[in-house]
């Protein structure tokens, strides 16, 4: 029974276009494949990769001139290269990235047949590539998992500890779990990220539409709690399941991720403390708040003359004479502020003039507190 449910999963998972949206084509003069229908581009290479359970897949590899980072894409289902073509070459180009994207096994023109097995020895075939061909480095790569492409993605992620980052594109909980609303995990389910996800010690972002049909966005809402780094995720209201990439909060949100995690770890913690202090209060009152909190901190190092020496030493002659001064200048301080208090009639004047002088301050800051909202409203607005 296991395996019979098991083998109706594999099938509701895996759609491959029929027939393949592209075709391999290799140049007669340079020897080189290329992707038909596709003008040949000097920094796009196409490679057939073989894989550990006998199958070869076609990749392709875009180069990026600026790039720090290689993203490793894998896509999602009733896809392959031909439909994935162009934009991956726009993700190379706006985030300056390196970027491999490869058609699982029975997908393109990828020989085999599609299943949960293959699509692991898949990736680990194009990880290998790029480490050993292009020079990659683990901490220096991300990987990106789109719908059915987020399994094989964490269960590779899940074995490499040193990986940059993980993307989440509408990202599943398990196979059966797109089906049935399941509460426990069984055997002979799928693509199990939902045990997989706390394994990644990268930092991990989470992409999804509220209005996704075909995974409910409750799928990324629960992996994101379960993820140990998480990063702020991004919940693309009225997005479905294949029109992310069409927002503009898309390509900004990861943007900002890659720039983020291609920061080294100490760097991306004190920009984090510098992004918490200087978060732009939406409330007037905070910003003098927090210069009130200032000054107190100004106000601190003044109790440090009060605290007692840690070494003591016998007091000298100068100690003697300083401690003379000091108890002098005291006597003249509590002579004065006897002064003070017979004066008290003759100050009076003087304090009505101050509460005036307030009232003058008091409505000059609230003009100008209002002017400050005024200028913060604006720029939130633009």
């Amino acid at each position: 029974m296991g395996g019979v449910t098991s083998s109706m999963v594999a099938k509701l998972a895996f759609f491959p276009p029929n027939p393949p949206t592209y075709k391999l084509v290799t140049d007669e003069l340079t020897g080189l494949l290329l992707l038909g229908p596709f003008p040949h581009r000097e920094n796009v290479e196409i490679l057939k990769l073989p894989t550990r359970r006998g199958t070869e897949i076609v990749a392709m590899y875009i180069r990026h001139p600026m790039a720090t980072s290689t993203l490793l894409y894998s896509h999602g289902n009733a896809a392959d290269l031909g439909q994935m073509y162009e934009l991956f070459i726009e993700l190379s180009v706006h985030l300056r990235v390196n970027l491999m994207g490869y058609d699982y096994s029975g997908y393109g023109q990828s020989s085999g047949k599609a299943s949960e097995q293959n699509t692991y020895a898949d990736i680990e075939a194009a990880y290998k590539c790029l480490e050993e061909s292009y020079g990659a480095k683990q901490e220096d790569i991300i990987l990106y998992g789109q719908s059915v492409g987020s399994g094989p993605t964490l269960n590779l992620a899940a074995r490499l500890p040193q990986l940059r980052a993980i993307v989440l594109h509408s990202p599943i909980l398990s196979g059966l779990r797109v089906m049935y609303p399941v509460k426990r995990t069984y055997w002979f389910d799928i693509y199990k990220n939902i045990e997989k996800i706390s394994l990644v010690t990268c930092p991990v972002l989470i992409i999804h539409g509220t209005s996704d049909e075909v995974v409910d966005c409750s799928h990324g809402r629960q992996l994101w709690e379960l993820c140990k780094q998480k990063y702020e995720p991004l919940w693309l209201k009225g997005g479905n399941h294949c029109n992310l990439e069409t927002y503009p909060e898309y390509i900004r949100h990861l943007k900002k991720f890659v720039s983020t995690v291609e920061k080294s770890p100490s760097q991306r913690f004190s920009s984090r403390i510098s992004t918490d202090q200087f978060e732009p209060s939406w409330n007037g009152t905070d910003m003098f708040e927090v210069s009130r909190k200032s000054a107190d901190r100004r106000d601190k190092p003044r109790h440090s003359t009060d605290h007692p020496e840690k070494l003591k030493k016998p007091p000298s002659d100068a100690d003697e004479l300083e401690k003379l001064k000091i108890q002098s200048t005291e006597a003249d301080q509590l002579e004065e502020l006897r002064m003070s208090f017979d004066q008290k009639e003759r100050s009076r004047r003087s304090v009505d003039c101050r509460k005036k002088s307030r009232k003058s301050i008091d409505c000059q800051l609230g003009r100008g507190g209002r002017k400050s909202v005024d200028r913060l409203d604006r720029t939130r607005t633009g």
